[in-house]
């Protein structure tokens, strides 16, 4: 059962969104036609190791919205909800291991790039090479950027799995 969040749990999802939006601005490579490899994801899987699925996929909701309102690239509404805030909430995902916390990142990585592989082959295909099938497109396409994020998300969650950061309420559960 989950626990009722308190007030340091509303400010931790609020400052998790706030870092993993100015995390997301510090690009290392951004691709041609919208995803970058940053390190936005980090500040959300915290959320979620620490205080479960439901927070975590608060913040990552949080975060979709805010990258909508900063950064806005829509084409119909369903790929609004595809492309910011759902691929966030997703990563969420990772609290369902707040023990066993590769497996959940992961998952929430994995969760992420289903989402936006659906939205890039739905509303995106007409980008895809003449002759070649838009979901094969949507899947290299979104890997390139969506399986780095995953990979420096891993090292550093894995770092951080060594600080009282994320031992501390390990310990609790």
């Amino acid at each position: 059962m989950q626990k009722k969040w308190d007030t340091r749990v509303m400010v931790e999802i609020a400052v998790a969104a706030a870092l993993a939006l100015i995390l997301g601005m510090l690009r290392i490579y951004r691709m041609p036609y919208g995803g970058s490899v940053t390190l936005e994801m980090v500040p959300l899987f915290v959320v979620s190791l620490r205080h479960g699925v439901a927070a975590g996929v608060w913040s990552g909701f949080v975060v979709g919205i805010l990258n909508l309102f900063l950064d806005p690239y829509v084409i119909h509404p369903i790929q609004l909800v595809m492309d910011y805030p759902l691929p966030f909430a997703a990563l969420g995902l990772a609290g369902m291991f707040p023990n066993r916390p590769m497996i959940g990142l992961v998952l929430g990585t994995a969760g992420r790039y289903a989402v936006h592989v659906l939205s890039g082959a739905i509303f995106f295909g007409a980008y895809a090479p003449e002759g070649m099938n838009p979901w094969i497109y949507s899947l290299g396409y979104n890997a390139s950027y969506i399986i780095p994020n995953g990979i420096l998300a891993i090292v550093v969650i894995g770092l951080l799995l060594q600080t009282p950061l994320l031992k501390s309420e390990k310990s609790k559960r």
